[in-house]
C-alpha cells in the first residue's frame, strides 16, 4: 500500500514546495494593499469578507505561477456541484488538488459538494490496507493545499483521510518554514523513502488506465 506522502511527493516534488509559500505571501500582501488603499473595504461587511479577496488573490497567484512555469502542473476552472461559481483545480499527472483558506490546518475544509466528491475518489486509492484487494480506481486522487487565515500563519499540503471528512491521513509540515529555495544535487538520488517504487508505479499505471477508460481530460 502506498502512503499518501509518497504519492504527493511524486506528484509535486519537494523541490517545488517552496513555490507555494511564495505565491501565498504575495497574494496576502496584495489583498492587504487592496484593503488599505480603498476606503470602501473599511466597511464592516467588507472586513468580515476579507477571506474572499484573499482567496481570489491566491487563485490568481497559482494561475500565474502555472502559466510562467514556476509550478509544474496544469489547471482548470471547475464548476461547483451547485452552479454558484467555479474553483481552481490544480491538475497534476496522476491527481488533482484544490486550494482552501481554513482557520485550522489540521481539519479539512468544510465538506462542500466538490470536496466531498474528491474525497470519495481518493478513498478508493488510499483506503485501509485490509480493503485494498476489494477496491478499484474510480477517479483521480485529490489532495488539498490549505492556508490561513486572516493572516498567513500556515500553509500545508494534505491528503484527506479515507474514513473522515474532517481529518487528514497525511499533513505536511508548515510550508512557511521552508527555506526560500530548496537545492537538490543532481548527482544525489531523490529522497530515500521506505516505500516500494514498484508499488508506486503500479498505482500510477492503474490511475492511467482509469483515465484512458473514462476519457479523463
Amino acid at each position: 500500500m502506498i502512503h499518501p506522502e509518497s504519492f504527493i511527493k511524486d506528484q509535486i516534488p519537494v523541490s517545488k514546495w517552496s513555490t507555494i509559500p511564495t505565491i501565498l505571501k504575495s497574494a496576502y500582501a496584495a489583498a492587504n494593499e487592496i484593503y488599505q488603499d480603498n476606503p470602501i473595504f473599511q466597511a464592516e461587511s467588507a472586513r468580515y469578507n476579507k477571506g474572499r479577496v484573499i482567496s481570489w488573490a491566491v487563485d490568481f497567484g497559482f494561475e500565474r505561477a502555472i502559466k510562467n512555469g514556476a509550478l509544474d502542473c496544469d489547471y482548470k476552472w471547475t464548476a461547483f456541484s451547485k452552479p454558484t461559481g467555479r474553483y481552481l483545480e490544480l491538475r497534476f499527472q496522476h491527481s488533482t488538488a484544490s486550494i482552501s483558506l481554513v482557520s485550522t490546518p489540521s481539519r479539512q475544509p468544510r465538506p462542500v459538494g466538490f470536496r466531498e466528491n474528491a474525497r470519495l475518489r481518493t478513498q478508493s486509492v488510499f483506503a485501509f490496507p485490509e480493503l485494498e484487494k476489494e477496491l478499484e480506481i474510480s477517479g483521480l486522487p485529490h489532495f488539498h493545499v490549505v492556508h490561513g487565515y486572516q493572516q498567513l500563519k500556515f500553509a500545508h499540503i494534505a491528503m484527506p483521510a479515507p474514513d473522515s471528512n474532517v481529518r487528514y491521513s497525511w499533513l505536511s509540515n508548515n510550508l512557511l518554514k521552508l527555506p526560500h529555495e530548496v537545492k537538490i544535487d543532481k548527482d544525489v538520488p531523490t529522497e530515500n523513502t521506505d516505500y516500494d517504487l514498484d508499488q508506486l508505479n503500479l498505482l500510477k499505471e492503474d490511475i492511467e488506465r482509469w483515465m484512458k477508460d473514462n476519457g479523463s481530460d
